[in-house]
């Protein structure tokens, strides 16, 4: 991982409230319909190369190497918004997601279904 200055526009950096290991959570929604695909983790350098390349880029923590989703399995996220919430700590990406989301092979990452019913929820 790079230094979050590097790259990234010093006005967007210093707007980033970063994890200890330099990290941000990256919650991925489908442009168009608001579906929740994915949550990954960006570092300044991810989100430099997504903003300017217009492809998502996270940074893999189990192999701690930058990754353009899409670039070996063909299931592309093209980056039609980032937003950065209240706290600076999380980004919202919303893209265009060419095929299934998740590693697994499924739609999104949230397909395994509920863990349990909340009381007092709607059905």
């Amino acid at each position: 991982m790079r230094d979050a200055a590097d790259g990234l526009d010093p006005t967007v950096a210093a707007r980033l409230t970063l994890t200890p290991d330099g990290l941000l959570p990256a919650v991925v929604q489908q442009h168009d319909t608001g579906e929740v695909l994915m949550l990954a983790w960006m570092d300044a350098e991810a989100l430099h190369r997504t903003l300017t390349s217009g492809r998502a880029t996270y940074w893999s923590r189990s192999r701690g190497e930058y990754w353009v989703k899409g670039e070996t399995s063909g299931n592309r996220q093209w980056v039609r918004e980032v937003r950065l919430d209240c706290d600076g700590d999380t980004l919202l990406l919303k893209v265009h997601q060419e095929g299934p989301a998740c590693h697994t092979g499924t739609r999104t990452c949230f397909d395994d279904g509920l863990l349990d019913s909340v009381p007092g929820a709607a059905a």
